[in-house]
Parts: C-alpha cells; sequence; structure tokens
C-alpha cells in the first residue's frame, strides 16, 4: 500500500475532524464528490485501488491537482477470486461492475478501521449507468460491502435514502447533490465553480468492458486456467494466439507493443523470437516449447515481416540458455487466424 501525502492540512489540525474516505478514479465525479466535503470542513482521503485491469494513473493526476492525499492499493489477488464467480454477473462483456464496487468498499473498509475514517464515499451518480447506478444497484453494493449505512454518495445523496452519516450530523445532506442520469451539465458547472480545468472524459478506464481484452480473459481462465499475474498484464499488449491449453503465443502490433513484450518476457521460463534480418515484431511462446509450438510461432513472427511470401526466411530464437536461428517458410498472416484469441 502507497500514500502519497499531499494535503496542505497538517496532522494537528486533521485530528479533530471529521474524516472521509472516497474511492476515486480520476475522474470528475470522484473530484467533485471530495470537493464537495471538503467545502463542509471535512478532511477527505481518496484511495485507488490497482489490478491489471485498471491503474491509479488518473487518480494520481487528480490528487496532485487536489492536495487531496491518495492511498493506492493493489488487489489483484482478490479481485481474481471474486473474477470466479461473482454474484451479480457480469456485464456485457468481463465486467462485474456491482461485485467490482462491492469489493472496493469492502478493501476501503478495512483502511476505514485502520485509520480511524468515519465514513467512505465515492463519487457515482444515480442514473448514470442504467446497469451498475441504479437505486438497486447501488443498494446491493452497499449491503455485500460489509459498510452498510457508512457509504456516502454526495453527488446524488439527496435522492437517495439517508445514510447513517448524515443522520449522525457527521455531514450536512443539505449541502449534498441530488444529480442523476447521463448528462454532464451539472458536473461541467460545478467543475468551473471550483476552478477544476483538466480531468479525463468519462468513458472509463477498465479493460473489463473492452470485447477483445475480455475474449483474452475468458480463454485464458476458462482454457488455461493456471497463470499468473504477468500473463494478465500481457493481456494488454500484443496479438495473442492460442496453441494448446498451456501455451501461448504473443506478436507485439507495435515499436510501443515490442517494449512492453520484452518488459514482460522472462527468460528463465519463456521464448522470444524475431526475424534475424529485418525489422519486425518480438515474438513470445509462453507456455510448452515443443517442436511443433517453435515452429509455429516462428512462422507467426515471420508473417509479420517483410519476407516474401512462400519462401523460406530465418528466424532469431533466444532463451536463458540458447540462441539459435530457425529457417521456417513465410505465409500469410491469415493462416493463423483460426489461432487467434
Amino acid at each position: 500500500m502507497k500514500i502519497d501525502e499531499t494535503s496542505s492540512q497538517t496532522k494537528n489540525q486533521a485530528k479533530n475532524r471529521i474524516k472521509g474516505l472516497g474511492l476515486c478514479s480520476g475522474g470528475l465525479d470522484s473530484i467533485l464528490s471530495a470537493l464537495l466535503l471538503k467545502n463542509q470542513g471535512i478532511c477527505v482521503t481518496w484511495i485507488c485501488f490497482e489490478t491489471p485491469f485498471f491503474s491509479s494513473e488518473s487518480a494520481r493526476k487528480a490528487s496532485q491537482m487536489t492536495g487531496i492525499p491518495l492511498i493506492t492499493l493493489d488487489i489483484t489477488d482478490d479481485y481474481m477470486e471474486m473474477m470466479k464467480k461473482p454474484k451479480a454477473g457480469f456485464g456485457k462483456n468481463m465486467n462485474p461492475c456491482m461485485d467490482c464496487h462491492a469489493l472496493m468498499f469492502s478493501n476501503a473498509g478495512k483502511i476505514l478501521k485502520e485509520k480511524s475514517f468515519h465514513f467512505l464515499f465515492s463519487g457515482e451518480v444515480l442514473g448514470q449507468r442504467p446497469k451498475s447506478q441504479n437505486k438497486n444497484s447501488l443498494r446491493y453494493v452497499e449491503k455485500n460491502s460489509g459498510f452498510d449505512g457508512q457509504i456516502l454518495r454526495p453527488l446524488c445523496a439527496k435522492l437517495l435514502p439517508q445514510t447513517l452519516v448524515e443522520q449522525s450530523g457527521l455531514v450536512d445532506r443539505e449541502q449534498l447533490m441530488d444529480i442523476s442520469g447521463r448528462s454532464r451539465k451539472i458536473q461541467m458547472q460545478m467543475a468551473h465553480d471550483f476552478g477544476i480545468k483538466e480531468y479525463p472524459s468519462p468513458a472509463g478506464g477498465c479493460l473489463l468492458t473492452d470485447k477483445i481484452f475480455s475474449n483474452r480473459l475468458k480463454d485464458l481462465m476458462n482454457i488455461q486456467t493456471d497463470f499468473n499475474k504477468r500473463e494478465l498484464y500481457l493481456l494488454k499488449h500484443g496479438r495473442h494466439f492460442r496453441l494448446d491449453s498451456k501455451t501461448k503465443v504473443i506478436a507485439g502490433r507495435s515499436k510501443n507493443d515490442n517494449r512492453h513484450l520484452l518488459n514482460y518476457f522472462e527468460k528463465d521460463r519463456d521464448m522470444l523470437f524475431n526475424h534475424a534480418g529485418m525489422p519486425g515484431p518480438d515474438v513470445i511462446l509462453i507456455g510448452s516449447a515443443t517442436k511443433k509450438n517453435i515452429q509455429t510461432a516462428a512462422m507467426i513472427c515471420a508473417s509479420y515481416t517483410k519476407s516474401t511470401l512462400g519462401e523460406n526466411t530465418e528466424i532469431k530464437t533466444r532463451t536463458k540458455e540458447t540462441e539459435s536461428i530457425l529457417c521456417v517458410k513465410t505465409v500469410k498472416s491469415i493462416e493463423f487466424k483460426k489461432l487467434m484469441i
């Protein structure tokens, strides 16, 4: 866990104030919900959770811009356990939004207890996302988080039943908002009033809503079953080919892809392929390095170079122990379409 102490408030000042811990994506709604509470004299801190599917980059920028302290916490292990069978199921792709939010609040609640915060909050807006931000889903999240009554949604609080937080007088309900729906006009005006000039678009940064990424994750979870965190991060880069239940080939699509693949390449267990004499992709074989799989990986590598179709070309192969040249026939990349995830 990392904590960025960027607030201008001193510890002595904060000691006697009401303290709220808010989920932060770094988006405008997260920022506004925190500033609304800060305007009431509440000492606010953010927490942002990290997995291979979403990062804390935007939250860090929001923290630097506003001076609100940020806690970051990697929850990949807990998240993948939840992903095996989310109680509320998945959305259109591999996005378990309701159980995701419940898990985040549950983990935030642990920090609440450890650091003596008084309540949790988020930037959720009623009706902004029809399936995951309606009254039933917001209630589901609260009940399944283990912190029923302690979760405040400042931007739409007046449209929801009073929380224990409001009933006890920790927060003034009259200074909260009644925003609903997908329009951003009110939030944009609030941003102007607060002097917030830069913020991410509301599209969201969760890869689990992306169809191609979701297909790759399904493949990893349903076919391979045994994998590590590195392989989750690799899902974001390159073209992916499934050779057998234990073996994948990943081919870079650009210089940036190649750079990421090399960062995740483990010479003790993987095999690396690239053309011996011309530019082309870096290709990684993860899993069973049988003669057939090595041949296939080399041909995939060759198919994305400018080698002459139908002719043999030289592909360099590397492992921890060996480096050699493999001569393979160049075929069209479409020949491997049936293997592509």
